[in-house]
């Protein structure tokens, strides 16, 4: 957290600590961001005529959220409850920590995210607190076989349209030199990153703030080998990133990012999902989430979706009564879901 906060001074972060008899048995922190109206609506099923009452609410100005949870990663980061402790109870006080924590704040909204379905026993009682369950968009879960030793065992499980497409990708790619970045490499190419970063940002339908990638040269610094960025490079240009973590046995793919005039060409992003299944098989890892986002193309990888539920709250009670019936008609993207093993 350290990384992410002294990268990125326009975000501020607050950290919760829930005590009992002087010890600390829960843990959440927090980041406060602005965010235009118009991103949020724009992913919200309503009449164009209602979309701008909504708009016109906020006299189209940006809202200023409490983001509980890592703004930058999906999937449970930022709530942390101590074993043997009771569940309820501690997120509960969380969830009133976070609640003074707001009322002594200027903001306009409150987003506690992203919670697997295994946890919404605990994370339900947030309705009691006026918050609104949205889901949103799975993450995309490869579940890796330990006897796969190399990329070639992986291809050799997959039926033969998917081994095709997966071969395909790595020879389009074939005129890309790659390298893993150093920490010095980050910050030399840290322009370019910055960039191509932007370039997917540009694509997405949602994204709630942009990361400074100066966040990569503290998280390289400091995890060393297991914070992992890869470059990809044509005739000496960058044209593409991977970026990842290594947590515990699993890996987890952060941001990428990619020139999308080479995309197609050079089979940029086929191949990175092709590298992150390469990565995962060598760093023994036993799943790799490949976060939200193209579940589809993810999912001819042999990716499942695990569903997230996010929880929402205007902070004035009349606002947040208006709202709740648009943030419970949110929809996520249906698409197929392919099954490429034999």
């Amino acid at each position: 957290m350290k990384a992410f906060e002294i990268a990125n001074r326009d975000i501020a972060f607050n950290y919760i600590f829930i005590l009992k008899n002087e010890k600390a048995v829960a843990f959440a922190y927090t980041q406060i961001v602005t965010i235009g109206i118009k991103t949020i609506t724009k992913n919200i099923k309503m009449s164009a005529k209602i979309k701008k009452m909504v708009n016109n609410m906020f006299c189209k100005n940006q809202l200023k959220v409490l983001f509980c949870g890592n703004i930058f990663l999906s999937g449970e980061y930022g709530t942390f409850l101590k074993e043997g402790e009771d569940k309820v109870l501690t997120f509960k006080a969380i969830a009133s920590a976070v609640k003074k924590l707001y009322k002594s704040t200027r903001l306009h909204a409150i987003f506690i995210k992203d919670f697997e379905d295994e946890s919404l026993y605990i994370t339900d009682h947030l309705k009691s607190f006026d918050y609104t369950a949205m889901q949103v968009e799975p993450n995309m879960i490869i579940h890796l076989k330990p006897e796969w030793k190399s990329f070639e065992d992986y291809t050799d499980v997959l039926k033969s349209k998917y081994r095709v497409k997966a071969n395909r990708a790595d020879a389009k790619s074939e005129a890309l030199d790659t390298k893993f970045f150093t920490e010095e490499d980050i910050e030399h190419h840290k322009d370019e990153l910055q960039s191509l970063y932007q370039n997917t940002i540009d694509n997405a339908d949602f994204n709630a703030q942009v990361l400074n990638l100066d966040t990569y040269i503290y998280l390289k610094n400091t995890y060393q080998d297991n914070f992992i960025v890869k470059g990809y490079f044509l005739n000496g240009t960058l044209i593409g990133f991977l970026s990842a973590m290594k947590n515990g046995t699993n890996l987890d793919a952060h941001f990428i990012g990619i020139d999308y005039t080479k995309n197609k060409a050079y089979a940029i992003y086929p191949r990175i999902l092709n590298d992150y299944v390469r990565i995962g098989i060598e760093t023994k890892s036993g799943q790799i989430n490949l976060g939200r986002t193209a579940s589809e193309i993810k999912s001819t990888l042999g990716a499942h979706p695990k569903s997230l539920t996010c929880y929402f709250k205007h902070k004035h009670y009349l606002p947040n009564q208006i709202l709740k019936p648009f943030i419970k008609n949110v929809k996520i993207k249906s698409f197929k879901q392919h099954q490429p093993f034999k």
